[in-house]
């Protein structure tokens, strides 16, 4: 299974080399914006293995960060750990 995680662009490398820093819930790192090159600083992308492979609405990354911070407390609970 794939996963690609939604994170909003904080800074576009000025540089033209298609990078940039995407914060993940406050995790940032860098990231390839060579495929979504209509991307800019504040847009939402999803984000697999360090490539930005699409844009997305701000309210669906909100919903998708929202499931997977409850990833935990759902395992957790499933599992009698919580």
């Amino acid at each position: 299974m794939c996963l690609g995680i939604p994170g909003r662009i904080v800074e576009i490398q000025p540089d033209g080399r298609a990078m940039g820093t995407v914060d993940f819930d406050g995790v940032r790192r860098s990231v390839c914006l060579a495929y979504t090159p209509e991307a800019r600083p504040g847009d939402y992308v999803v984000v697999h293995v360090g490539f930005a492979i699409s844009t997305v609405d701000p309210d669906e990354a909100a919903r998708t960060l929202a499931v997977i911070r409850a990833i935990p407390d759902a395992l957790a609970a499933e599992l009698g750990t919580a």
